[in-house]
């Protein structure tokens, strides 16, 4: 009997199409050991307009000395937006989406 892994990686190769699904394009732009951090850099390139993913955040928040072990959490975004994401990145490090200490992020709920 052949593994679920197997029949589906057969019928990927055998039907080119479905191998272009959603979210099978995904390339690694960032990892971070904090997942705090990682959330936030994620939240600056969704609202930059790049759809930003986070891998193992979770596993990694169960046990955070495990981070390094397990090489932190990654930040995918799809392959057609690696450099609009390379860009927020880089203006993430510079400090442009820092805000000053009189900005206004709403009402309190």
């Amino acid at each position: 009997m052949q593994a679920p892994s197997d029949t589906m990686n057969a019928t990927l190769a055998g039907v080119p199409e479905l191998a272009r699904l959603p979210g099978r394009d995904l390339v690694e732009v960032a990892r971070y050991l904090i997942p705090l951090e990682a959330n936030l850099v994620q939240g600056c390139l969704v609202a930059s307009g790049i759809p930003a993913v986070l891998a193992d955040a979770h596993l990694v928040q169960t046990d955070l000395l495990l981070a390094p072990a397990l090489g932190g959490v990654r930040i995918l975004v799809p392959q057609d937006h690696l450099q609009q994401a390379q860009a927020v990145l880089e203006a993430f490090a510079r400090g442009e989406f820092a805000l000053g200490e009189d900005a206004d992020v709403g009402a309190a709920p």
